[in-house]
């Protein structure tokens, strides 16, 4: 029996903090797209790596319960990278928020149930729950701590209420991290940890999607105003999860860690502050 990394969305953030944490270990990769998982587990294999491929649609929760019982098949789950998701320019309001949002809590809620004592979580959150505005401490508990079931029912999340592609992915990623706080509490009664990591434009397929679509020139100008001038890579969100997915990380959990060469501060405070 080894211990078990279970990886969900097939892409280059995800595998690049799976070549960190999980040589030695039994690596289950879930996508909705086969094809990739079984594409990314044929480059992970020939560099060593024990790896399955798995389809998975983490907008189920059958789905991700059979993810988790492919894992458990070959020992105890001890660390979850979440990487799964869709961007604004590639999917519908309520795609977004079935995938993202609900998805990602209940990913979040049933790894929480079966995690080994001493384990670890990552999730992919995204600079763009850091940009919109404040939403009030009675709807940051909502998205917290709703049951995962009721969560596309709350008024804030109706598809009248949400303005465009963006706001829902905006809003997903908000609930991200409200729920990450909420699920380390639970996590935390097993002695696991869970934290969230909130990328800002990283080059990978889906960002490149980004620069081509409707968005990509607002996308091009994010980064170029920003302090840092350019994207960042995968490897660079990996050298933060390895921090956080390891025993020099063993003090930090419920966080949410920004990380997008300063493309935030300069939305708030810089050349990237909107016009009004």
């Amino acid at each position: 029996m080894k211990e078990v990394v279970l990886w969900t969305g097939a892409g280059q953030i995800g595998m690049a903090i799976a070549r960190r944490i999980g040589y030695g270990k039994k690596i289950i990769v879930g996508d909705k797209n086969l094809d990739n998982a079984e594409a990314i587990t044929k480059i992970m294999t020939e560099a060593g790596f024990d790896v399955v491929p798995v389809e998975t649609d983490i907008s189920s929760r059958e789905s991700i319960l059979n993810l988790i019982g492919e894992g458990q098949r070959f020992g105890e789950v001890t660390a979850l990278i979440n990487a799964a998701g869709v961007s604004p320019s590639q999917a519908s309001i309520e795609t977004i928020l079935k995938v993202d949002l609900y998805g990602t809590a209940v990913l979040l809620e049933e790894v929480g149930h079966v995690i080994a004592s001493g384990g670890v979580g990552i999730t992919i959150s995204s600079q763009s729950g850091h940009r919109m505005p404040q939403l009030g401490n009675e709807v940051d508990e909502q998205l917290a701590t709703t049951p995962t079931e009721e969560l596309l029912s709350l008024e804030v999340l109706r598809p009248e209420n949400i303005k465009d592609t963006l706001h829902a992915y905006q809003m997903a990623k908000r609930c991200n991290v409200k729920r990450v706080m909420f699920e380390s509490i639970r996590w935390g009664e097993k002695d696991a940890r869970i934290n969230s990591i909130s990328p800002g434009i990283i080059v990978t397929p889906l960002a490149l999607d980004e620069f081509i679509g409707p968005r990509g020139e607002f996308y091009k100008n994010m980064f170029a105003k920003s302090p840092a001038g350019r994207p960042g890579t995968a490897d660079e969100v990996a050298n933060l999860a390895e921090l956080l997915m390891v025993s020099k990380g063993a003090f930090i959990t419920g966080s949410d860690f920004l990380i997008d060469g300063g493309a935030t501060a300069s939305y708030f405070y810089g050349p990237l502050k909107p016009v009004k």
